[in-house]
């Protein structure tokens, strides 16, 4: 069921209704049974699988919990410290099966082929493929179920002891495609809670909607046709190649970004705030830059359960030590971030897909930040030199552009079929045989259209850069003009969405991961 469907908008109205209409204390059973219902329409008897990664962390968030509170009792400093050391002794076995037990589920349901399928290149093995089904969402359920039992671990919060809550955490119908990668403490109390009806939720929620359905379909879509028409083809001209570069950065942005809109503004009538996962990344000055401005929740997942516990370790801390007795101070500083770092981007690029086109995009990133890293305290001296003003709008707009192509050189590898097809594209954007733009699908009118409507998006993230809230301030305008904006996003979508007989809603790119 995709959230473009009209499946999907019936099945949230449905809810939508359910939930305003019961007592506030079942609230939460509403959005619990639908969530239940959504999830196995979409994968049926897979479901158990959703339901045996709840039931381990629920189980080991209490046995976690007990632990702890072994703690809490009088003794001397000798015991105190002996009864430490077994209860955290306990708490990591059980902290490691709970994550081991989700993990080899993971791997198993989406790794399996790729891993038999090194296995046979490096060997030279002839081992069979297996058909495995995926379940809806398990790289987005497995991180926030990982997320909840190493919290407890922390002691940031305490374990739920009711099952529900602990359920209704990972299934949440609107983020279980595509996220945004949400925190128990987070999520959870909102979800429990029971809402109000309020007008202003509505009217917030349902212009985000619109919002995401008008990046989505007119669009997304209509630059995915263009796209799709060009890559894996080898004979066409570098131009056309480029544009077709472009148009699927533009392709996934308004795709992901809208999909997000969506089930934000969605949650939101229900009187649910979901983390922010995008935040105008094409205005960023580095690569650093852009990656904590695009998919957020994914960014902050990998700094706090991966990059922090690395860094943090032994083997780090050996490392760094080592690098201080042995190099300069500047390259002391980054043997042990680049150490760290490595393994956030591995795990970045392989999270996103069982290919190792996505393992290289990934370390393609990881490439870019550490030459970065590596030359900066030369760069720095550089600019001093040349006296060139580093916050001057010149110089950012240059870094702008140049963290814009590196995007560009990263989206092509994405969207690849394999890392062969990757270099073949590159190379033939030198390629200078004629290709006629309007061969690929698209028409002058709906390049036009792109332009427009990319250029609207555009002129939003300006006013956002600059810290205008243009939401609020339409919400708090004239209601005329409010509903005037209102109409002409629906009429867009009427006129110029990709949609009708003949067409297939597309699933988001973000799904299949």
């Amino acid at each position: 069921m995709l959230i473009n469907s009209i499946k999907f908008v019936v099945f949230a109205l449905i809810v939508l209704v359910l939930y305003y209409v019961v007592p506030k204390k079942f609230r939460k059973y509403v959005l619990l049974v639908s969530s239940y219902i959504f999830y196995w329409l979409s994968s049926k008897f897979l479901s158990i699988f959703i339901v045996l990664s709840t039931i381990s962390i629920f189980v080991s968030g209490i046995l976690l919990d007990r632990q702890s509170n072994k703690l809490n009792i009088e003794l001397s400093k000798d015991e105190k410290k002996a009864l430490k050391n077994q209860v955290n002794k306990k708490k990591k076995i059980i902290l490691f099966f709970t994550i081991s037990f989700n993990v080899i589920i993971l791997l198993v349901l989406k790794y399996s082929n790729f891993f038999i399928s090194s296995f046979n290149s490096i060997f030279g093995s002839n081992i069979g493929l297996v058909k495995l089904l995926l379940p809806l969402g398990i790289s987005y359920y497995t991180l926030q179920a990982i997320s909840y039992v190493i919290d407890i671990y922390r002691n940031k919060y305490n374990a739920s002891k009711n099952f529900f809550d602990v359920s209704l955490f990972l299934i949440y119908f609107p983020i279980i495609t595509e996220g945004p990668i949400s925190r128990f403490n987070e999520l959870s109390p909102q979800l429990s809670e029971g809402h109000s009806l309020k007008y202003e939720n509505l009217i917030n929620g349902g212009g985000l909607m619109l919002y995401g359905y008008f990046k989505k379909l007119v669009i997304a879509d209509r630059c995915g046709i263009f796209v799709n028409n060009v890559f894996g083809k080898t004979d066409v001209g570098g131009v056309v190649v480029a544009v077709a570069i472009i148009l699927y950065t533009v392709q996934i942005y308004a795709e992901f970004s809208g999909c997000m809109d969506i089930i934000s503004g969605y949650s939101k009538t229900l009187g649910i705030d979901l983390a922010k996962n995008f935040e105008r990344p094409f205005f960023s000055k580095d690569i650093q830059e852009f990656w904590r401005r695009w998919h957020k929740t994914l960014g902050a997942w990998l700094k706090d359960y991966i990059f922090y516990p690395i860094s943090l370790s032994k083997v780090s801390m050996n490392i760094t030590k080592f690098a201080r007795k042995k190099f300069s101070k500047n390259l002391a500083k980054f043997i042990p971030v680049a150490f760290s770092l490595f393994f956030v981007w591995f795990l970045n690029g392989f999270w996103h897909g069982a290919s190792w086109k996505y393992v290289l995009y990934g370390l393609y990133y990881y490439t870019i930040m550490m030459i970065g890293l590596l030359i900066k305290p030369v760069t720095d001296k550089l600019l001093s030199k040349l006296k060139i003003k580093t916050e001057g709008k010149l110089y950012n707009g240059f870094r702008t552009i140049r963290t814009i192509v590196f995007v560009l050189i990263g989206m092509t590898l994405f969207r690849s079929s394999s890392i062969s097809e990757f270099s073949s594209l590159i190379m033939s954007i030198f390629n200078k045989n004629a290709s006629l733009i309007t061969s690929f699908g698209l028409s002058k009118i709906d390049f036009i259209v792109i332009l427009f409507t990319v250029g609207i998006i555009l002129l939003y993230g300006i006013l956002e850069e600059k810290n205008i809230d243009v939401v609020d301030k339409l919400n708090k305008g004239n209601i005329v003009l409010r509903y005037f904006v209102y109409l002409v996003i629906i009429f867009s979508i009427i006129i110029f969405g990709i949609y009708g007989p003949g067409y297939d809603a597309s699933d988001f790119i973000y799904g299949q991961f």
